[in-house]
């Protein structure tokens, strides 16, 4: 079925589909439509959620991480300075296992207060060990948040499903809904083997660990967010079959003989598309890669994708504050570390608290990226695009 909805409302559609037990809500621009939206499906019965209403996001995870422990199925969402106060929770959700789904609308970090869009929110939470997943447009907020679910609950991690906000929160797009029974089926009742109300096992989730076994467990969380990959391709492949639509780690775009290539994530990748575009119809053979799946990073896939281009861009929408670069340049620089020739590499860090990316700016990065590969001289590695304060080096 076709249908006119924002991303806010396409997760929220998303959810009550999925029709999980329970729902941790507090607001947080531009994630607060999703309760919102929500509330108005359990207020109307059309779901059996417990959706509990709290003082903070500390509070709305905790009541997941509880909840989920009890063996409920558990959603959350959130943005920004939230998913920050969260930040003690989302440690304790992933090291405890509990594969709670969190929509995650990316907002930048104070300060100063900016509630415009950029990654550093859900980056800062990069190694907590969640499954992050970031969508494009709205029918991939809607598509990944279903796909998360059965992805977290095999491989029992929480999952982060990421869209750009307002860009893609607040925008309104046509989109394909499934048919809500077709989404029971996919997702499937959950049947925790182990939780908290099983009166048959007793058992303590998240008790202190000593050193004789903390190690241990962290070396399964490791193990599991490895596993992960594979079955996030196995939901992928089925979710194809049910609707059409495919997804794998990442997104390969003109890349079949691109010599020039653009690396980012999120709704940016549709501007960047269009220089791609531009740039073809030139004769320039430019690429691009949209990476989805940040957590586990695809590392091997990514390398071989990026094998035969001669220079490659890494835009970084969010700050990494290493003084070498952004979080994702620096895990596709490791990812390249190992090929016997490797293209030329440079880190952009742009669109930091809503800064706007225009097709032209796409176009100066491919620009830049001719002048490395015919020159042999990346210049600056890491540098940032749009600011004012001084002239950006594109």
């Amino acid at each position: 079925m076709s249908i006119c909805f924002s991303g806010n409302e396409a997760v929220a559609y998303a959810m009550k589909q999925i029709n999980p037990d329970v729902m941790g809500a507090f607001p947080i621009t531009p994630s607060t439509e999703i309760p919102e939206y929500f509330a108005q499906f359990v207020a109307n019965g059309e779901v059996n959620t417990e959706f509990v209403t709290v003082e903070s996001e500390h509070s709305s995870m905790s009541v997941c991480i509880a909840a989920e422990a009890a063996g409920a199925r558990s959603v959350c969402a959130t943005s920004s300075c939230g998913l920050a106060l969260m930040y003690e929770m989302l440690y304790v959700a992933a090291s405890d296992r509990l594969p709670i789904t969190l929509a995650c609308v990316n907002r930048a970090l104070s300060g100063p207060i900016n509630i415009n869009n950029d990654h550093s929110d859900s980056m800062g939470a990069r190694d907590t060990g969640w499954i992050q997943i970031y969508a494009e447009n709205n029918q991939e907020a809607y598509d990944n948040f279903i796909m998360s679910v059965p992805i977290g609950e095999s491989v029992r991690l929480p999952v982060m499903a990421c869209m750009d906000g307002f860009i893609t929160s607040h925008a309104v797009e046509n989109i394909e809904l499934l048919e809500t029974d077709s989404v029971h089926g996919f997702v499937g009742a959950y049947e925790p083997e182990n939780y908290l109300l099983k009166k048959e096992n007793p058992l303590a989730i998240g008790p202190y660990d000593i050193s004789a076994y903390y190690m241990e467990h962290k070396v399964q969380q490791a193990e599991a967010m490895k596993s992960a990959k594979q079955r996030i391709l196995e939901v992928g492949t089925a979710f194809e079959k049910l609707s059409g639509r495919s997804y794998g780690l990442f997104e390969e775009y003109r890349m079949e003989d691109a010599e020039l290539a653009i690396v980012l994530i999120g709704s940016s990748a549709g501007t960047a598309k269009e220089a791609v575009e531009n740039l073809r119809e030139q004769g320039v053979k430019a690429g691009l890669v949209k990476i989805r799946v940040f957590r586990p990073f695809p590392s091997e896939e990514l390398a071989k994708a990026l094998a035969n281009t001669k220079a490659v861009a890494v835009l970084d929408k969010s700050e990494g504050f290493s003084a070498n670069g952004g979080p994702v340049f620096a895990e596709t620089r490791s990812a390249l570390y190992d090929l016997k020739e490797r293209p030329y590499l440079i880190n952009i860090v742009y669109g930091l608290g809503g800064r706007d990316f225009k097709t032209e700016d796409a176009e100066k990065v491919f620009a830049r990226l001719a002048r490395i590969a015919a020159t042999g001289e990346t210049g600056l590695v890491y540098t940032h695009m749009g600011q004012r304060t001084r002239e950006a080096i594109v």
